[in-house]
Formats: structure tokens, C-alpha cells, sequence
């Protein structure tokens, strides 16, 4: 306001301000204010990231397509390789090391292909994971989306790559004597629930590696400890049948192991369900339930974090 002083000069006099002693968090507050790239309400966050369903697919498609473009054989490398893979362990494990001891040839072979395929799946999921946010810093900066839809993306690029593989994987099967059926469509449920399970571990392996790029470094002996240990190239029941039972018992509810057994299952005919642990339905719903939640919410929780190292 202004006022007139007696020798005529005019002097303005400020108005004390409606805001004056409101905290910094009180005026954002007082004005519809939020802070930029805060963490959305968890439910918001899934809606967010329904809504960037079409990003999440692509990213993850042209990812398979991009892996092996500079290869001359292109996208077979999706097979050749967890191929490769089966035949130096066959040679290794099945003929040297005798590992498929309890088995005929027409089951462990297929038995062992299908365990490489399968762990496949969960390992590269798993060490793409820890790569989802520190590895995009560039898109993470520049553009604002759910970032959960880089790990889940690198999950879903992986079950990609498991599908396109699943070709090779019958013909192995039908190769060996087993003739498709009904039990072949278990599958679908078996696949759906690692898929869950290995997109939660994909999503706090991001999380972790997005403040410690070290780890992924650390990852292919952590992988390497957790294949030996689930039974990929031997029966765990069969291989420690001379030791404390619980041993197995753990080993055989380890999550790598409730999938690729159901897999084994439901594809090959001679693995019945003496070769299951009890309740493997349960045990494979509980891990993808356990890790598929757990995640989520733990890498939600650091939303706001990401890429502002």
C-alpha cells in the first residue's frame, strides 16, 4: 500500500504476505505442489504401469531383436546357445561324471535339456535385472515412466526367448520317446508362475544394482552356485540319496527347482511324481505370490531414487 508523507514524498509500505511463516512443505501443500519424480501411491503406480503396457512389450521385443543382430545366425543364437550349454554338460556331467544315474538315456537327456532351458530363463532375468536401471541411466533421466517397467521388460524379453526355445525343447522331448499329452499343457501355469517369481527377483536385483553397479560383477558366480545347487545336469534325490534327507528336501524346494521339475514333468515320460517334492503346486504359487509382491513394493519403494545418483 502507499501512504503520503506531510512534505508530500509518497512511501509504500508492503503489505505483509498471506504466506509469510508457512513452512516450505506447508505452501507446496497450500498450493497444489509436489515434488518432481516423487514416489506415486503404490496402487497409482500399478495403474501407471498398466498404462505403459505397450511400452513395456515393445522395449522387451525389440531388446530380443536387437541381442543378436550383429550375429550372423541372428535370433538361433536364442537356441544354440542354452543348446551348447546342454551338450558340454551332457558330455561332462552324463557320460563322464555319470550324473544321470537312476535315469535311461531317453529321460535324462531330455531331463538335462530341459533343466539348462529352464534355469535359463530364471538366470538371465535375474543378471538383466540388476542391469534394468543402472545400464538405461539415459532413459531414465530423460523421460518419466514407472520404472519398474525396465525390469519387468527384461523379464518379459526373457520368457521371449524361453518360448522360441520351447521349439527345440519338444523336438529333444518327442526325440526321446515323449509323445505330447495332456500333461503337456501344465506348461503353461508352470511357465506364468516362474515368470512372476522371476520378475519379482528381477525387480529387487534392480533395485540393488542401481546403487551398487559391483554386483554385477558378483552375479555369474552367485548363478553359477545356485545351478549346481538346483539340480540342473542330476537328480538332487538321486544324487543324495546317501546323505540327510532334509538336505534334499531343501534343495528340491528351491525355487530354480519347483519349475524346472514341474517343466520335467509335464513334458518327459518317464519322470513321474516320485521325482516331485509334495505340494510342489503349492511351494511353485507360494515363491511366485512371495517374490512377485515382495519385489514390487520393495522396488517401489525406492521410485524416487532411481537415476539421480
Amino acid at each position: 500500500m502507499s501512504d503520503t508523507t506531510h512534505d508530500g514524498a509518497i512511501v509504500t509500505t508492503a503489505l505483509p504476505s498471506p504466506d509469510a511463516g508457512l513452512k516450505p512443505a506447508e505452501l507446496a501443500a497450500k498450493y497444489g505442489l509436489s515434488v518432481s519424480g516423487a514416489r506415486p501411491g503404490l496402487f497409482e503406480y500399478v495403474g501407471q504401469l498398466w498404462g505403459r503396457r505397450n511400452f513395456i512389450l515393445a522395449f522387451s521385443s525389440a531388446k530380443v531383436t536387437a541381442q543378436y543382430s550383429q550375429a550372423k545366425l541372428g535370433q538361433l543364437w536364442q537356441v544354440a546357445t542354452p543348446l551348447l550349454n546342454a551338450f558340454v554338460y551332457y558330455l561332462i556331467f552324463g557320460l563322464i561324471l555319470g550324473a544321470g544315474r537312476g535315469m535311461s538315456k531317453e529321460v535324462y537327456i531330455p531331463f538335462l535339456v530341459t533343466g539348462v532351458f529352464v534355469f535359463a530363463f530364471t538366470q538371465t532375468s535375474v543378471t538383466a535385472g540388476v542391469r534394468a536401471i543402472s545400464g538405461n541411466l539415459g532413459l531414465v533421466r530423460a523421460l518419466h515412466f514407472p520404472r519398474a517397467s525396465l525390469p519387468i521388460s527384461f523379464a518379459l524379453q526373457q520368457l521371449q526367448q524361453l518360448l522360441f526355445s520351447m521349439i527345440v525343447l519338444v523336438l529333444v522331448a518327442v526325440g526321446f520317446g515323449s509323445y505330447p499329452s495332456l500333461s503337456w499343457l501344465l506348461v503353461v501355469p508352470a511357465l506364468a508362475l516362474q515368470f512372476v517369481f522371476n520378475a519379482g527377483l528381477a525387480l529387487i536385483m534392480a533395485r540393488w544394482g542401481s546403487s551398487t553397479p559391483d554386483l554385477a560383477q558378483l552375479m555369474p558366480f552367485i548363478m553359477r552356485t545356485w545351478m549346481y545347487g538346483s539340480g540342473v545336469m542330476f537328480s538332487i534325490k538321486e544324487m543324495l540319496a546317501d546323505k540327510p534327507a532334509w538336505i534334499a528336501e531343501v534343495l528340491m524346494y528351491n525355487p530354480a527347482a519347483v519349475y524346472m521339475d514341474l517343466i520335467r514333468f509335464a513334458l518327459i515320460d518317464g519322470y513321474d511324481r516320485s521325482n516331485l517334492p509334495t505340494h510342489v503346486w503349492f511351494a511353485a504359487l507360494a515363491w511366485a505370490v512371495l517374490l512377485g509382491v515382495v519385489g514390487f513394493v520393495y522396488f517401489w519403494k525406492a521410485e524416487e531414487r532411481y537415476g539421480r545418483g
